[in-house]
């Protein structure tokens, strides 16, 4: 299966310290899955390298032809993935708004009816529960139910080094048993959600978001 991991932060610099925090949390993730979960495709979706324009006009807005190219790669990406992971920081107890607005520019149908997980963390104590909280909604409306069990991930600065490993005196088996409860979870909705998407087309059954807001709640 391919597994999407949108690493949610395009902060690149200090103050504050140290620069791109996220970065450390989204390669440890990455790491447990390709050592213990090596079999699926795994890709990193950094919103750093979407330097999109201030005024937002989402994908389907463009006609096709005149879409920008990364946001139609973006995409196909995101329409043949079988799974996300969602990692993102805490800004006033919510989501990375850099994460919301990349994931904005795209209609729910290319999310739906595959499962995705959540992955916070903070520079302190509580690992960016509060924006997790949030996040469930946000990508319960994009149709990428969120599975029960999280990550957060607190004072990652002092757990992981600059590469994702740890940080001496942690255990990183430890973290990587932490992070597959979470894992496991979501790739066992994966694969179901796969196998019954080839049995049943969930597409025939409801329009696709493709266009317009108002397709929402069209029949």
């Amino acid at each position: 299966m391919k597994f999407l991991v949108f690493l949610g932060s395009v902060r690149n610099s200090t103050p504050p310290s140290p620069a791109r925090l996220g970065e450390r949390v989204t390669k440890a993730i990455i790491a447990c899955l390709q050592s213990r979960y090596g079999e699926h495709d795994i890709e990193l979706i950094d919103a750093l390298d979407y330097q999109l324009e201030p005024v937002f006009k989402p994908h389907f807005a463009y006609a096709k032809s005149k879409a920008p190219v990364e946001l139609n790669n973006l995409a196909q990406k995101i329409d043949s993935a079988d799974a996300y992971i969602m990692v993102s920081p805490e800004y006033n107890h919510s989501m990375s708004p850099a994460l919301a607005n990349l994931l904005n520019h795209f209609g729910s149908s290319l999310f739906a009816y595959k499962p995705s997980a959540i992955v916070t963390y903070s520079a302190g104590q509580w690992g960016g529960l509060r924006a997790a909280i949030g996040m469930r909604s946000f990508l319960s409306e994009l149709g990428c139910l969120p599975v029960s069990a999280m990550i957060h991930v607190p004072k990652a600065q002092d757990v992981f080094i600059e590469n994702g490993d740890v940080q001496n005196g942690e255990d990183q088996s430890s973290w990587f048993d932490y992070f597959a409860r979470t894992i496991k979870q979501l790739i066992w909705w994966a694969d179901a959600t796969k196998k019954q998407r080839n049995e049943v087309d969930p597409h025939t059954l409801i329009t696709n978001f493709t266009s317009a807001p108002s397709q929402r709640n069209t029949p």
